[in-house]
């Protein structure tokens, strides 16, 4: 199993991403930092990919930020 980035402050590995809309998608952070859907069959087409918000706190920032 390929391993994921963390979050900084819980250090879980799922995210979600917001669109205009106040959608949300669950997603995690490859190693190589490609941000990949939990449920593929959903598609990041007008997601902000910049900012990542936490699913285990309050945390949210960029994949740069991720250990």
């Amino acid at each position: 199993m390929a391993k994921n980035k963390l979050c900084p402050q819980c250090h879980i590995r799922r995210f979600s991403v917001k669109n205009e809309a106040g959608e949300i998608r669950v997603v995690t952070v490859s190693e190589n930092g490609e941000i990949e859907l939990v449920h593929p069959e959903e598609s990041l087409e007008g997601f902000d990919l910049d900012t990542l918000y936490c699913l285990g706190c309050s945390w949210r920032g960029s994949i740069r930020s991720l250990e």
